[in-house]
């Protein structure tokens, strides 16, 4: 058995230097399978992931050797980080190498829903020229409603404010008079408020037990009937049967979601709605963002390792145990 095991598809030049010069285990397939993953653990002394392992206390007890937990990515809902931390296992992440193509993403869903572009490039392509059946909108002068003023919620407001819309958020951590708020131009208000009042609502909070199905009916009704719902950050936080009414029963004007509850999901039905854009989770995947995590990620491993600190780490920088 190998010293790192790498159980999902993460590649890269960085990984290709991390098993030139290291013993590496790549099963990018070894999430699936959570016996063989925890036999695998037994003489680990690093794995790393992405967000389909599911590290939990179970596995880190059947992992005596294990110093670091490598999270290619930012959530770390799927790592049992309590059990990592008592253990004395370093747990390593990248919070914002991937956060500007994230942002990016967000800002490609508005102006999809504002100018429908799949709909007129296929129209086109198929031989179409109808203007009229494609007259959009603007995002200049519409209300952008933040829920989640962190890394990328920052990122994308910025990157609105270039658009001429006008920016609110709500994050219940965060100071009214904080200087990046005022930086950013941003009014900070409660989620009701910004529920009535947004054009468009994005959603960006890690997963929690309190943030687990907080888009809930109650969210949905508080909204614009011509507003947008955006989701770029965990599935889990939405409750997708009240999101799916609320599209039906024509309370929102529609929603773009990167991430669902279940991951493929089971349920398509959202995907079949005219008025949704569904993407399969890809707001971290341009090559630019990869290169940066993997890069992060594989070089925190080789220097915990080697004795060193990480320069990533979401607990303590060297192994406690």
């Amino acid at each position: 058995m190998s010293e790192i095991l790498v159980s999902e598809n993460i590649t890269g030049d960085a990984m290709t230097r991390l098993r030139e010069n290291h013993d590496v285990a790549f099963k990018p397939d070894l999430w699936h399978d959570a016996d063989r993953l925890a036999k695998q653990m037994q003489t680990a002394r690093a794995i790393i992931v992405r967000n389909q392992t599911k590290v939990t206390d179970e596995l880190i007890a059947a992992a005596p050797n294990l110093q670091i937990i490598g999270r290619a990515g930012a959530g770390l809902d799927n790592i049992d980080t309590n059990a990592a931390s008592e253990a004395g296992i370093v747990v390593s992440y990248t919070p914002s190498e991937n956060s500007i193509s994230v942002a990016e993403l967000v800002l490609s869903f508005m102006l999809t829903a504002v100018r429908r572009i799949p709909d007129a490039w296929r129209d086109t392509r198929s031989g179409g020229w109808n203007r009229m059946q494609f007259v959009g909108g603007e995002l200049f002068g519409k209300t952008l409603g933040i829920v989640g003023l962190g890394r990328i919620g920052r990122l994308v407001a910025e990157r609105a404010r270039a658009f001429g819309m006008t920016i609110i958020a709500h994050d219940e951590f965060i100071d009214p008079a904080s200087p990046f708020v005022l930086q950013l131009g941003a009014r900070l208000t409660s989620l009701d408020d910004l529920l009535a009042q947004s054009d468009f609502v994005s959603v960006h909070v890690p997963l929690t037990p309190e943030t687990r199905g907080c888009f809930s009916h109650d969210a949905f009704q508080k909204m614009k009937s011509s507003s947008w719902f955006l989701n770029a950050s965990r599935g889990e936080v939405v409750d997708e049967a009240a999101l799916l009414l609320a599209l039906n029963d024509n309370q929102i004007a529609g929603a773009a979601l990167d991430v669902r509850s279940q991951e493929p999901p089971v349920d398509t039905e959202l995907a079949t709605l005219s008025n949704v854009i569904v993407t399969p989770h890809i707001g971290a995947f341009t090559h630019e963002a990869q290169e940066r995590v993997v890069a992060a990620i594989c070089s925190d491993v080789a220097t915990v390792l080697a004795g060193g600190a990480a320069s990533h780490a979401f607990n303590f920088p060297k192994p406690k145990r």
